[in-house]
């Protein structure tokens, strides 16, 4: 898949972008994985007040998914050893941020894989999380290429590596998982119950 001049056209767009616009980019791409992060904790709290261990289960599994799906591109990417095209690419403009170093290989985007990843499984435990999850993934994988570190077929492949995996993560784990969430909520363990929640039932 040949993408070097698509990657020229952006990162040449990138390079002639307002000030603000690729600070904002550059921001993005090395924090916005963190919101991920907090939408995994607050969706977990709010699992925990709900009936059923369903919904736990799904909030647990969701960082769990995204971990497998980073571990699995980090896997494709040791394999195929694709440089980076900010190192690669004759005649393309800087790379708005410092190039990796060689060895960190391109592809897929590892960054992308997370974004996806997170994005099919908090939608998974939070329907409605997905017209918020999705654009935000989307947003990761296009500033992988605005800044100049991925190809854009590094951020595509990276994205559906990680929905992918993340989904069939989601559909293996979140039934055991639910077994032993009912089980801890059961226990009536203070620990237990504080990680699981209380449910509806346990609440004054």
């Amino acid at each position: 898949m040949e993408t070097s001049g698509l990657y020229r056209d952006i990162t040449d767009s990138a390079r002639s972008a307002p000030g603000w616009l690729q600070s904002a980019f550059e921001v993005w791409t090395e924090y916005g994985l963190l919101l991920f992060g907090l939408l995994f904790i607050a969706v977990w709290w709010r699992a925990r007040a709900l009936s059923g261990a369903r919904p736990v289960a799904l909030a647990v599994v969701a960082p769990l998914a995204t971990a497998v799906a980073y571990v699995g591109s980090e896997v494709v990417k040791s394999a195929v050893h694709e440089e980076r095209p900010c190192r690669a690419v004759a005649g393309a403009a800087a790379s708005l941020v410092a190039c990796p170093a060689p060895g960190d290989w391109s592809f897929p985007s590892n960054h992308s894989a997370i974004a996806g990843a997170a994005a099919v499984a908090l939608a998974f435990a939070v329907r409605r999380l997905v017209l918020l999850t999705v654009p935000l993934a989307l947003l990761m994988a296009f500033s992988r290429v605005f800044v100049g570190v991925h190809y854009p077929h590094d951020v595509v492949v990276g994205l559906l590596v990680g929905g992918a995996l993340a989904a069939i993560t989601v559909l293996v784990l979140t039934g055991p998982i639910s077994t032993v969430t009912a089980a801890m909520r059961a226990s009536g363990g203070r620990a237990a119950v504080w990680f699981c929640g209380p449910g509806p039932a346990r609440r004054p």
